[in-house]
C-alpha cells in the first residue's frame, strides 16, 4: 500500500482532492501528472488514482481502481468523554483512539468539566490525520459538546458503562464486557462525575466499571477503555 493516503470525502462527486490535500500532494510531496495516489473517502473505500492536473489548490485525478476496505473490527466502540482543560491532552486522546479503532467520540459537558465549550475543527483534522496514518478507510464520528444528562438518556443498543472513581461496587471492564458486543463507555473530567451524574447513568442502565487500580487521567482512561475493548475482542478471535 502506498505510503501517503489522501482524504477525499467527496471523491464520488468531484474527482479532485480538497485544497489542503492538494497543497500537500503538489507543493509538499511534489507529485505531478501521471503519479499514482491512494485516496480514501473515510466511508470505507480506498481508491487508486492517477493525477491528471497537478494544481496546488484543486489537484484533479482519475480513479483507476475502487478498493472496498473490510471492517477492521466487527463491534462498535463509542467513547463519550469530558474534554480536558489542556487541549493537547484531548487531542492526544482523539489521535490515539482513532489509531486503535473507534467508531464514535462524543464530547461531554459535565458538572465538574474543566471545559464547557469546544470547537471541534482541529480535533477533526487530527482524527483525519490519524485515520490516514493508521491506514484506515473509515473516519470516526466526532459529536459536538453534549450535556451529560441528555446524553445518558439517548438510546444506545449495546453494553453501556460508566468509569468513575467513587465508592461503591465497580467491576473491571475486562471482566464484564462480552466480546463482540457494541460498547459505549463514559469517561468523566479530572474532578470525576458528580454523584448525581453517576446515579443518573446507573438509572439509565449504565454499569459502573473500573479500568484498573491506578487512578488515570481523563485522556489516558479514554485510551485504556478503547484499547481494552479491542484486546478482549482479539483474544476471543
Amino acid at each position: 500500500m502506498e505510503k501517503h493516503i489522501f482524504y477525499t470525502p467527496d471523491i464520488a462527486i468531484t474527482k479532485e482532492l480538497p485544497e489542503e490535500e492538494s497543497h500537500h500532494c503538489v507543493k509538499v510531496l511534489r507529485l505531478t501528472e501521471g503519479d499514482e495516489l491512494l485516496l480514501t473517502d473515510g466511508a470505507g473505500f480506498f481508491y487508486r488514482a492517477s493525477i491528471t492536473s497537478a494544481h496546488p489548490k484543486h489537484c484533479a485525478v482519475e480513479i483507476l481502481e475502487t478498493i472496498p476496505s473490510a471492517p477492521s473490527w466487527n463491534f462498535n466502540v463509542h467513547i463519550a468523554i469530558a474534554p480536558t482543560k489542556n487541549m493537547d491532552r484531548t487531542e492526544w486522546f482523539v489521535e490515539k483512539c482513532t489509531e486503535i479503532g473507534v467508531n464514535a467520540i462524543t464530547l461531554l459537558r459535565c458538572r465538574f468539566s474543566e471545559r464547557k465549550e469546544l470547537k471541534t475543527d482541529r480535533l477533526r483534522k487530527i482524527m483525519i490525520s490519524a485515520m490516514k496514518q493508521s491506514q484506515k478507510a473509515v473516519c470516526p464520528q466526532l459529536h459536538e459538546m453534549t450535556d451529560f444528562t441528555a446524553f445518558v438518556k439517548a438510546p444506545f443498543v449495546g453494553e453501556k458503562y460508566i468509569a468513575h472513581c467513587q465508592e461503591g461496587e465497580r467491576r473491571l471492564l475486562s471482566e464484564i464486557y462480552p466480546a463482540g458486543h457494541d460498547a459505549l463507555v463514559l469517561i468523566g473530567p479530572e474532578g470525576d462525575f458528580s454523584p448525581e451524574e453517576v446515579q443518573s447513568a446507573l438509572s439509565e442502565g449504565f454499569c459502573p466499571i473500573s479500568l484498573g487500580e491506578s487512578r488515570l487521567r481523563t485522556e489516558t482512561a479514554g485510551v485504556v477503555a478503547c484499547n481494552t475493548l479491542h484486546v478482549l475482542n482479539e483474544m476471543k478471535e
